[in-house]
């Protein structure tokens, strides 16, 4: 069976749909192709890199990448992961299914480098959740 593909969508492709991808690739191994981009990307974010390292995740070799650059691609499912990538693509026309899952945007906390990294490190945590819990039912985890 090949592997399934899965996009993740957020505007900057920097932080949420990051990190979900790290996730999925983590839990379903080699049984899903998985891919991330943006409307609007702007670079892998440093503090998504250290998050997800902290959980074992390394993302550093992801890269930031426009959504135009999977516009002729199939997907079984495609996940936008923040309201404003939602609302500036509400069909992406090559997948099968389509799902929303709303994270807040962990790029936009302020505070001192510390409270920054407790809202990284609270998003990862929520994005991990869905993530394993898509998996499971999609049958992406290993028996």
């Amino acid at each position: 069976m090949a592997p399934r593909q899965i996009l993740f969508l957020c505007t900057g492709n920097s932080c949420r749909s990051q990190m979900a991808e790290g996730w999925l690739r983590h839990y379903a191994g080699g049984r899903a192709e998985v891919f991330s981009a943006g409307t609007k990307p702007t670079g892998l974010n440093p503090m998504a890199v250290a998050v997800m390292r902290e959980a074992g995740i390394d993302i550093s070799a992801q890269s930031s990448k426009h959504i135009e650059e999977f516009a002729k691609k199939d997907f079984l499912f495609v996940v936008t992961v923040c309201d404003a990538v939602r609302e500036a693509c509400p069909v992406f026309p090559g997948a099968l299914y389509q799902l929303h899952w709303s994270f807040e945007d962990p790029a936009a906390a302020t505070g001192t480098e510390e409270e920054r990294l407790a809202v990284f490190r609270r998003v990862r945590d929520e994005i991990a959740a869905h993530v394993r819990e898509f998996a499971a039912r999609e049958g992406l985890m290993p028996r």
